[in-house]
């Protein structure tokens, strides 16, 4: 895997740049496979998700934080060198706020588990 292509797609992710993070880990997921594959879709969708709020597009913001949690939680609470489920939380509450049109929390991160980490194995 594009240890260098994973990393900085976590770091435009958290820095909000959410576009550019998931053009960095396409990059990365074609050239994965099994579990790992399923992960990279997770976060993509993830930041895809999150682009979409930031254009208004609720419903398909709604749509991707779904999709995504539902690859993301497909991987251990820990995958990747990240903390998979705090992730996974966060976009349910992201997700459960933009259906209720309620008040929206912090923006998701994502929370390195493993320092020095280089990605899935």
């Amino acid at each position: 895997m594009d240890a260098e292509g994973y990393q900085r797609g976590i770091r435009l992710f958290n820095e909000r740049e959410f576009y550019d993070a998931h053009e960095v880990w396409e990059d990365v997921w074609r050239e994965s496979s099994g579990l790992e594959k399923k992960f990279l879709q997770g976060l993509i969708q993830a930041a895809v998700a999150l682009h979409h709020h930031s254009t208004g597009n609720v419903v398909g913001a709604c749509s991707l934080m779904e999709r995504a949690r539902r690859n993301l939680a497909a991987c251990p609470g820990e995958f990747g060198g990240i903390r998979v489920l705090e992730l996974v939380e966060t976009l349910g509450k992201w997700r459960a706020a933009l259906v209720a049109g309620g008040r929206m929390p912090g923006f998701p991160e994502i929370v390195v588990s493993e320092p020095g980490c280089k990605g899935p194995k």
